[in-house]
């Protein structure tokens, strides 16, 4: 037999997970009227300036934009690179960037299905939660909610659970649903930016929308027997 993995007590947790709460990843961009990039600079220049100001970091890596994606090593590092406003004659500005410095989870809670979100999201804000949403799903032109809910963490790395009260419940990945268009029923665009013909999505067939729609069900994707917007679809 394997020895029994050991969990982290509650508060060990916490502790962990605050200590994680900082930016990590912050994008580099230079302030020029000409809207230049960082295309061309030297790198010897761009290493040196960021050294120079909070010590080595983990990557610096330049995107197609041109801007540069920091990945610091340390809480200090986090609000030292901040104060960089210059790389020798290049004016630069440096802003945590608008995804990477979080994660999403899902928890599974019943008991918590009649709780207000912004009483969840204070209780839980100890333990690295910034916004709490609560999953809903439509049955019979209803918005219905369910008991699963999607937390915001402060850190790019998921608890492996929370504490609410006296629960312990376990994080799984939050894995949003593919993009679907609710004009021609693809998957990958909205319907703001759709070239495609209108499609219903209960039957499959264009030109009328799912409202009122009595057909068969059929669904545009897959060819299979279900809706559209059925979660059993495999698409």
């Amino acid at each position: 037999m394997g020895k029994k993995k050991l969990r982290p007590f509650s508060g060990q947790q916490n502790a962990s997970i605050l200590s994680n709460s900082y930016p990590r990843f912050f994008i580099v961009k230079r302030v020029s009227p000409n809207k230049d990039t960082f295309h061309g600079v030297s790198p010897f220049l761009v290493e040196k300036s960021i050294s120079d100001t909070v010590g080595e970091v983990k990557s610096i890596k330049k995107l197609r934009s041109g801007d540069l994606l920091v990945e610091v090593a340390s809480s200090k590092q986090s609000q030292q690179i901040l104060k960089l406003k210059s790389m020798s004659t290049i004016p630069v500005s440096v802003s945590p960037h608008e995804t990477l410095n979080t994660s999403k989870g899902v928890i599974t809670c019943g008991e918590l299905f009649n709780v207000p979100l912004d009483e969840i999201t204070e209780k839980l804000q100890s333990q690295g939660v910034s916004h709490v949403r609560r999953i809903t799903i439509r049955r019979d032109g209803q918005l219905l909610n369910t008991k699963h809910l999607v937390l915001t963490f402060s850190s790019h790395v998921l608890p492996e659970y929370v504490k609410a009260g006296y629960m312990r419940l376990s994080v799984r990945p939050y894995i949003p649903n593919s993009l679907r268009c609710f004009k021609c029923q693809r998957f990958g665009h909205s319907q703001t930016s759709c070239r495609g013909t209108l499609t219903c999505a209960r039957c499959a067939e264009v030109g009328h929308e799912s409202t009122g729609c009595t057909a068969k069900e059929k669904c545009i994707n897959c060819k299979g027997d279900h809706t559209s917007f059925s979660r059993n679809c495999l698409s």
